[in-house]
């Protein structure tokens, strides 16, 4: 295990619908992590996600294998847009830590920021109306005192008006704010943020304050998996994980330096 080597993934959207990526995240769990000092899952680890009682069988089969990877390797989870829900139960199942959004964190001999980055689509008024009031303690509440099977129902209903609502948005509200992101480097006072969400990876270099500050964008695990390696050097690599059958990578090249 390589203590200084730190593992990032986001927006896996895992659930009954996505067995080919349930069963990837496990080979990765399996495979390039388990020399890992730490993984990071920066949200939409699940699709959906109704709450800590949710026994669906692939959401199950996940925990079961964060469970086991965590008893060698820590695991820490940020909530993302789908699965805000993620609980004190959910970190009992699966051994995994939830982390705050956002958080500045020093691992692996580096000092950084993590988001899911949903905070930082600020030109989307109407979502994070919709973010806030959904993150009320009695809203989640009374949301979660349905029985189990609204709860699924509502969400299916939910992600149906979230697809519409994508579809027919304006391209440029979908991404980040350049003043939140140069807000957000204030905030935390370090000069490397990673986050997902967007589904759009890359490696962004930008000047906040007279500072070369860098942003890195996960991609997402819909056509293949894709991670990134943060080691003490400094040097981040983006890696894809290998192509399912009939998909396209979702990394655009195999490695990256910064």
């Amino acid at each position: 295990m390589s203590a200084d080597r730190i593992l990032f993934v986001s927006d896996l959207h895992l659930d009954e619908h996505s067995a080919a990526a349930v069963t990837q995240f496990i080979d990765f769990l399996q495979g390039p992590a388990r020399d890992a000092g730490a993984l990071y899952i920066l949200g939409d680890l699940f699709e959906t996600w109704v709450g800590d009682d949710d026994d669906e069988a692939a959401r199950s089969r996940v925990c079961a294998a964060l469970r086991e990877y965590t008893r060698q390797v820590p695991c820490h989870v940020m909530r993302g847009n789908r699965d805000f829900l993620l609980g004190s139960g959910f970190e009992r199942r699966s051994g995994c830590r939830l982390l705050p959004d956002p958080v500045r964190i020093d691992a692996g001999g580096r000092r950084f920021l993590v988001s899911h980055g949903d905070l930082l689509c600020t030109d989307d008024a109407r979502y994070q109306q919709f973010r806030e009031f959904v993150r009320e303690p009695g809203v989640q509440r009374d949301y979660l005192a349905l029985p189990l099977t609204v709860r699924r129902r509502l969400a299916v209903q939910a992600r149906a008006s979230s697809r519409a609502y994508t579809r027919n948005a304006r391209e440029h509200i979908m991404d980040v704010n350049t003043q939140a992101v140069a807000a957000l480097f204030r905030l935390g006072q370090v000069d490397l943020l990673i986050h997902g969400h967007t589904h759009r990876p890359a490696v962004h270099s930008l000047q906040v304050d007279g500072r070369e500050r860098t942003r890195i964008v996960l991609g997402d695990w819909y056509d293949a998996g894709s991670y990134l390696a943060l080691d003490r050097d400094g040097c981040h690599h983006v890696l894809p994980l290998p192509a399912r059958a009939g998909s396209t990578l979702s990394m655009a090249s195999s490695s990256e330096r910064v």
